[in-house]
């Protein structure tokens, strides 16, 4: 778990200092699924806005004991429309990250802007949920590899029922951005480009957070 110290030290790492922030000793023991590949040096550096960074870091300094590992998280930034990156796989030693297409589900734009425009925690809703989640075990499934996800607050606490997962898609290759100008819609799921999941999963990997929001 993160010490106010270190919590306080994450926050400045992000925005641009050298500070290291250590992962817990232990983790409990998660289903064993496919072996996530290699880390890759991570392609740029990004920057997470400002107020949606503080709710992250809030985030994982409050659901501190459920989330295994603080090395690294990632940020689902959904006041952006799909047609940009806005899935930031975070590095916390050092601030680095990385930001990847990421669809949105179709209950949270029904209308099909290409931008979110409401989040649902109900059964059926086909909608994205916000708050923190901390990714749990893999699996095979009908949307091939996939991660399941534990929903950490009240707004996505019925994650685990309604499957949201971490998978690929074809409608979030980046090509649809090239021919339709955005990504298809998830049913709720953090759907990533089938080029993009190997990095995904390594990154996360098992028992860390992701946080999504609209701030």
């Amino acid at each position: 778990m993160l010490t106010r110290r270190a919590f306080g030290g994450s926050a400045l790492a992000l925005l641009g200092a050298s500070t290291i922030v250590p992962a817990r000793a232990q983790a409990p023991v998660f289903a064993r699924g496919p072996a996530p590949a290699t880390i890759q040096p991570l392609a740029s550096r990004r920057v997470v806005r400002p107020d949606l960074l503080r709710h992250a870091l809030a985030a994982l300094q409050r659901h501190g004991s459920q989330i295994p590992y603080h090395d690294r998280i990632a940020i689902a930034d959904f006041s952006l429309p799909s047609s940009q990156p806005r899935f930031y796989l975070v590095d916390m030693a050092n601030g680095m990250a990385t930001t990847l297409l990421v669809a949105h589900g179709s209950g949270s734009d029904p209308s099909h802007t290409g931008y979110l425009q409401r989040f649902s925690n109900s059964q059926g809703s086909n909608a994205s949920s916000e708050g923190a989640f901390v990714a749990s075990d893999y699996y095979v499934g009908k949307h091939g590899r996939s991660q399941r996800l534990v929903g950490l607050d009240s707004t996505n606490c019925n994650a685990l029922q309604r499957a949201l997962v971490v998978h690929s898609a074809w409608y979030a290759d980046p090509d649809m951005v090239r021919t339709h100008g955005q990504l298809g819609r998830s049913q709720g799921c953090f759907a990533v480009s089938e080029g993009d999941l190997d990095q995904v999963f390594a990154r996360l990997g098992q028992g860390r957070m992701i946080y999504s929001a609209k701030v």
